[in-house]
């Protein structure tokens, strides 16, 4: 039996809820391939440079199949539902000079500034609604579910509003998404029975997913309404407006990508100060803190695990390892963000930590197009958590955990309350 390697034990479901060990077994070599051919960047320096790297491409159309002997390891590559059924790139998997023209195109009507510099923040008393509304409606709960009563209704709402898109049809596409992303496997459960009777449903659900897109953004382009779908279907700017297929595949990306990565971070906000109780009462006594508390909490339990669509398109020579042209590499944020080599005990929540620019948001041009709205949106969830839930306690620790390795984040956080407070 073959033994596996760092990254793959980290990918296996039984260790999704502690990765951390494996990815300080995995800093040991920085850039360590794998018998799949992929590369897995693990430490924050390396990472960093290859995000600002142009010989680093994020489009797949320029990855081709890494070619891989039986003895190496697996020969098929791993199924990508998501990627397969999508025939269009989005910002996120194009590069310039295609990237910068569609970002410039949709920047305007989601992050604002420098065109609407009070886009988001014009959002704060909405939030603030919604956030009161969920903690009003645990009243009389002894028990409640961070994730579905609170995490995910939070960021769901928002995007449909931010977006346009009809808060009706949540259920529908919020099954779309739930059967693709449990389709994707990087590790070596890949190949298993479970996983690969998953995958012509996750193929199905981002084709039916694509199709409801389409339908929105047609019936936009008849009738014109609210939010940023509309706005981009009639936009007539400079650079012309952005082709059907980019729109749906950028509209499924900001659908999915507005609301996904922060129910994670919510969850595990909430997961973390209930494990370190003097950090959540820090937080109670000191509701100043939750701004760099929330960047502390981004790194602790990175919201993106890793990145998975980028390619050498030269020789890349990084920390004493050269990555061929053609090679797929894995950028491990999750790692990164604990890499003692770049934070002073990395493994220590510290809501007042200094100089924490983690890559809980990516850097460099693929940053994270939603930033500023999450950051919004979780200052005021975890904080008003905080203030207003009495002796909150965990019923479950670790919680169960969802399938997906990359957005790595609990299914469910059962938690006994003693109330509500006003």
């Amino acid at each position: 039996m073959v033994e596996e390697t760092p990254w793959q034990q980290a990918l296996r479901y039984a260790n999704r809820a502690n990765p951390y060990p494996f990815y300080e077994e995995l800093r040991k070599q920085p850039v360590a391939r794998q018998p799949d051919g992929t590369y897995v960047v693990s430490t924050y320096r390396e990472i960093v440079a290859l995000l600002h790297d142009p010989r680093v491409s994020s489009d797949p159309r320029k990855c081709p199949v890494p070619a891989v002997t039986q003895a190496e390891g697996p020969a098929e590559p791993v199924d990508e539902p998501i990627r397969e059924a999508l025939t269009e790139p989005n910002i996120i998997t194009c590069d310039p000079p295609e990237h910068d023209r569609d970002r410039r195109t949709m920047m305007p009507h989601f992050v604002g500034p420098p065109h609407a510099p009070d886009l988001i923040s014009d959002l704060e008393p909405e939030i603030r609604r919604i956030v009161g509304g969920l903690l009003d409606d645990m009243k009389g709960k002894t028990r409640i579910d961070a994730v579905d009563d609170f995490a995910y209704p939070l960021p769901v709402t928002v995007i449909c509003k931010v977006l346009g898109v009809p808060l009706e049809d949540e259920p529908r596409f919020h099954q779309w998404i739930e059967t693709a992303l449990d389709a994707l496997d990087f590790g070596p459960e890949a190949a298993s029975e479970e996983i690969r009777s998953r995958q012509a449903g996750g193929r199905q659900a981002v084709q039916e997913f694509g199709q409801f897109a389409g339908e929105l953004l047609d019936r936009y382009a008849r009738q014109p309404g609210p939010g940023m779908l509309s706005a981009l279907v009639n936009e007539d700017g400079p650079e012309g407006r952005m082709s059907k297929g980019v729109l749906a595949s950028n509209a499924l990306l900001l659908i999915f990508a507005g609301h996904e990565t922060t129910v994670n971070l919510i969850a595990h906000s909430v997961l973390t100060l209930l494990r370190h109780p003097d950090a959540l009462e820090k937080l109670r006594r000191r509701p100043d803190l939750i701004v760099p508390g929330v960047e502390e909490l981004l790194r602790y339990e990175s919201s993106v695990q890793f990145w998975h669509t980028r390619s050498a398109v030269e020789d890349i020579d990084i920390a004493g390892t050269t990555i061929p042209k053609g090679a797929p590499i894995f950028l491990a944020y999750g790692s990164a963000n604990r890499d003692p080599e770049r934070f002073t005990d990395p493994d220590e929540l510290d809501l007042e930590r200094r100089d924490n620019q983690h890559l809980g948001f990516s850097q460099g041009i693929h940053f994270c197009f939603g930033a500023p709205l999450a950051r919004l949106e979780v200052q005021i969830a975890v904080g008003e958590f905080v203030r207003r839930v009495q002796n909150p306690r965990l019923v479950e620790d670790p919680p169960p955990y969802r399938h997906n390795q990359i957005f790595r984040g609990p299914r469910h956080v059962l938690v006994d309350i003693d109330g509500i407070r006003d």
